[in-house]
């Protein structure tokens, strides 16, 4: 066990989530309505609730410093093309698992600077499990609320590999992650962004997601893994950037722990892109 994280905003932004999942519980407990949006992704009072309770602290630390959320309305590319700063936020990633009610969704909010992600912080609501992290700062778990952090780090390639995967998006990408961590790996299902945190804490090695995500699906998780260690990569082997052009929508990508293996070569050789 280790001290807390030595950032007061990190902390603060940490405390920030809790409240945000405070907000989603509320509505999880209770019976709930679930809309549809433009892109067939469900919506439900959580997302909006949790969406208000973020942006309006943000707002009380930083009134200047733009937000992009799922939740907004987006800035047209001609502004956002001059930010250089900026939070991105997805207020519930994984709303397929939050209607399922099997606790598998979290709150995502991420400091941006120059494309890169600074700061991130991902909390499980259901587990009260917090992941925080900021550049130079290291990556930290706060298993429940008010318990002691723990730093945490990635592994080297387990033998045999565990593979995160997507609880409810994409077909099947067995063939390729045989290629890539050989015939034994072993597959752990989970929903939202915890995938990233569970090879961020050395209980997984990789996560290779095929289709579409959106960059507030990302950021904050990034972050978390990549001061633990790892890495997320696009599919030529070049790190995860954000704020690249007018869409919002990732690249496909491999989030990977062990970051001493040649992986765009691992790629190449397993069919991708």
């Amino acid at each position: 066990m280790s001290d807390a994280p030595d950032h007061s905003l990190l902390l603060e932004i940490g405390t920030l989530a809790r409240r945000a999942g405070e907000a989603i519980m509320a509505v999880y407990r209770e019976d709930f309505d679930v809309e549809v949006k433009d892109d067939c992704s469900p919506l439900t009072a959580a997302d909006l609730a949790a969406q208000k309770v973020i942006v309006a602290g943000l707002a009380q630390l930083d009134p200047v410093l733009p937000v992009m959320s799922e939740e907004a309305s987006q800035s047209p590319w001609e502004e956002r093309r001059t930010w250089s700063r900026y939070w991105l936020v997805d207020p519930l990633d994984g709303t397929r698992e939050f209607v399922k009610r099997n606790g598998e969704f979290t709150v995502n909010i991420a400091l941006i600077e120059q494309g890169e992600p600074v700061m991130g912080v991902v909390l499980a609501p259901v587990t009260e499990e917090l992941f925080v992290a900021a550049r130079g700062h290291g990556a930290w778990w706060q298993v429940q609320r008010d318990t002691a952090w723990e730093r945490i780090s990635v592994r080297e390639l387990a033998n045999p590999p565990v593979a995160a995967g997507s609880r409810s998006h994409g077909g099947s990408a067995e063939p390729v992650m045989r290629r890539l961590l050989g015939e034994e790996y072993v597959l752990q299902a989970l929903g939202s962004s915890l995938k990233f945190c569970l090879i961020a804490r050395g209980a997984a090695d990789a996560y290779l997601r095929r289709g579409l995500t959106s960059e507030w699906d990302t950021a904050a998780a990034q972050c978390v893994l990549e001061e633990a260690g790892g890495a997320v990569l696009d599919l030529t082997g070049k790190p995860l950037r954000y704020n690249r052009g007018e869409s919002v929508l990732n690249p496909e990508f491999l989030a990977v722990g062990d970051t001493g293996i040649d992986w765009a070569t691992r790629m190449r050789e397993a069919g991708l892109p």
